[in-house]
């Protein structure tokens, strides 16, 4: 059925596609033949080829089936951005089991959580991760430790100038307690691995990563084989990606964009990632230009920070051919000076923990700033209105909902939610985000809000995400998160805790305060402006605007 968006589809490709009937270890074991010589991996000065990974992920594979992994078997993986994570993962998936990422900022109850949860029998981490796994009553010797100095060479020239820090960090080798194993016996296995019969086929479970937990602890969602594979074709086709790219590897791959687009989405194709640990803006500039990096998917606060940097109007980012992300509005004032200085597009999208990351785009040839884009391949989107269920007619604001191959099963163990989180739309299962949005007469989809995070006051709706990218309009904000607070007689005002640009140090709230009412609606304007020297975020990179509005509630405050 023909939708608004097709009149800006690309016309080089179909509006859905098959994606392989095969589990994500297969993409890997074809690039080994294709490709033997090519850099997989790129990590801190050492290469990883592709008949090298492939090799690894064998002996692994075989150690982990040496412990009784099979089939099924649910493994946790808590480890930062290294090839030890790439390793870990087409391990698990060879043996049938099935992964579950960990985000390395978890501490222990968190953990527990994960482990109970899912019923993991076994755990990938890393030695300075270690104490928590301890501390959450993971038995030693279930545990398969590493240092992330094992796969990077600091003896390299490219190792000599890594940020202050990560030398001591990346070379520190705390001693581990009896019974924890170490990532070299698995690394040395020489038993044969699995049979390859072992290894399901598309419609297996490989992957069960924990949403944030909007409500309550966080769930699992549950994705085949075939989720994954679906969004890492058609991400390659939309992008017209190939096995020549270099791809910067920083977004974190516990993270179901991390996941997805960033790791087994550049080794499906045969190309090269970069992989960055952790955050550090001149680090990555120095990588994009030292590599000749050409795609690098990314969240905004990222390239806030990297323009941020003093020496941003240096950094050489020629090699770029495409930059984007999402998981937050890029504010168009940094998406202008990005076009302004590099010629680069901001390439926005959408997607959630439950459609394996995108299930929109913005088309490359007819982007749109300040827009999540269009369905991609296969995906089926609509705005409707959350009570009465009617599709909303353009400029009409509702909940969007998706329907597509990329769409989860259902969370983990918990078939109520399961149930309230899908309805039957035109005889179809519709997964409900809760996200609040519209769309325009092309289809392009625009998010207002989380529908959680509405401020109402004194009757008039008031979207943060919205006041946020305002806000960044003047020049003397870096970041901003917009929160309610309580109001005696509103019941709810808007609060901004904002982070100074440098050589902005003498801003004031009055004068911040002034600018946002001459250029946004007067309720909209935060009344409240509370200057901050940094804002929480995620591992992700995601402001973490819940713990602020948490700690907003827990203080009461009223405004005068």
């Amino acid at each position: 059925m023909t939708r608004p968006h097709h009149q800006v589809w690309p016309a080089r490709l179909p509006h859905a596609i098959e994606p392989p009937a095969t589990a994500l270890p297969d993409n890997l074991r074809i690039n080994a033949r294709r490709y033997p010589q090519r850099p997989a991996l790129r990590f801190l000065g050492a290469v990883t080829t592709y008949a090298e990974l492939a090799a690894q992920v064998e002996r692994v594979a075989a150690w982990l089936s040496q412990r009784g992994i099979g089939r099924g078997d649910r493994v946790l993986v808590d480890l930062q951005n290294c090839p030890q994570l790439a390793i870990s993962h087409y391990a698990i998936w060879r043996c049938g089991a099935v992964l579950v990422p960990v985000n390395p900022m978890c501490r222990a109850a968190e953990l527990q959580h994960l482990i109970s949860d899912s019923g993991a029998i076994f755990a990938v981490t890393s030695a300075d991760l270690l104490p928590e796994w301890l501390a959450a009553g993971f038995a030693p010797e279930r545990l398969l430790v590493t240092r992330l100095g094992e796969a990077c060479d600091l003896n390299h020239p490219e190792a000599q100038d890594l940020p202050p820090g990560w030398a001591e960090w990346l070379s520190a080798d705390p001693a581990l307690p009896a019974g924890v194993h170490r990532w070299a016996q698995a690394m040395d296995c020489g038993a044969p691995p699995p049979p390859l019969a072992q290894e399901g086929g598309a419609d297996e479970l490989a992957l069960l990563p924990y949403t944030s937990g909007t409500t309550g602890h966080p769930k699992g969602c549950m994705h085949r084989h075939r989720s994954l594979q679906h969004n890492i074709m058609s991400g390659a086709l939309w992008s017209n990606s190939c096995h020549e790219d270099v791809v910067l590897g920083v977004v974190p791959m516990f993270h179901i964009t991390g996941i997805v687009v960033v790791l087994h989405g550049t080794l499906a194709l045969g190309a090269c990632l970069v992989m960055m640990p952790r955050w550090q803006r001149e680090y990555a500039a120095r990588l994009i230009a030292r590599h000749r990096v050409t795609r690098w998917t990314n969240i905004p606060t990222m390239v806030i920070d990297l323009l941020a940097s003093p020496e941003a109007e240096h950094f050489d980012l020629s090699s770029l051919i495409t930059i984007g992300g999402g998981g937050a509005a890029m504010p168009q004032p940094i998406a202008e000076r990005l076009w302004q200085r590099w010629g680069l597009r901001y390439m926005e999208g959408y997607g959630l923990t439950e459609t394996a990351a995108p299930s929109h785009t913005n088309p490359y040839d007819a982007p749109k700033q300040q827009c999540l884009g269009i369905p991609i391949l296969s995906c089926d989107a609509r705005v409707i209105d959350p009570d009465t269920r009617r599709e909303l007619a353009p400029g009409e604001v509702g909940e969007i909902i998706i329907h597509g191959p990329m769409v989860f099963d259902g969370y983990w163990g918990r078939p109520d939610a399961t149930a309230d989180a899908f309805i039957t739309f035109e005889g179809k299962r519709f997964f409900r985000t809760g996200d609040i949005g519209t769309t325009d007469e092309q289809g392009y989809f625009f998010i207002t809000d989380r529908l959680k995070r509405m401020i109402n006051a004194s009757g008039f709706k008031v979207w943060p995400a919205e006041v946020e990218n305002l806000m960044h309009g003047h020049p003397g904000v870096a970041e901003a998160c917009v929160i309610s607070a309580p109001d005696a007689y509103r019941g709810e005002t808007v609060k901004a805790l904002v982070v100074k640009r440098a050589g902005f140090e003498a801003l004031t709230e009055a004068e911040l305060r002034d600018w946002c009412h001459a250029h946004m609606a007067a309720y909209k304007a935060p009344r409240l402006i509370e200057f901050v020297p940094s804002l929480p975020k995620s591992g992700a990179g995601k402001v973490m605007w819940r713990t602020l509005q948490e700690r907003e509630q827990a203080a009461g405050r009223t405004p005068a």
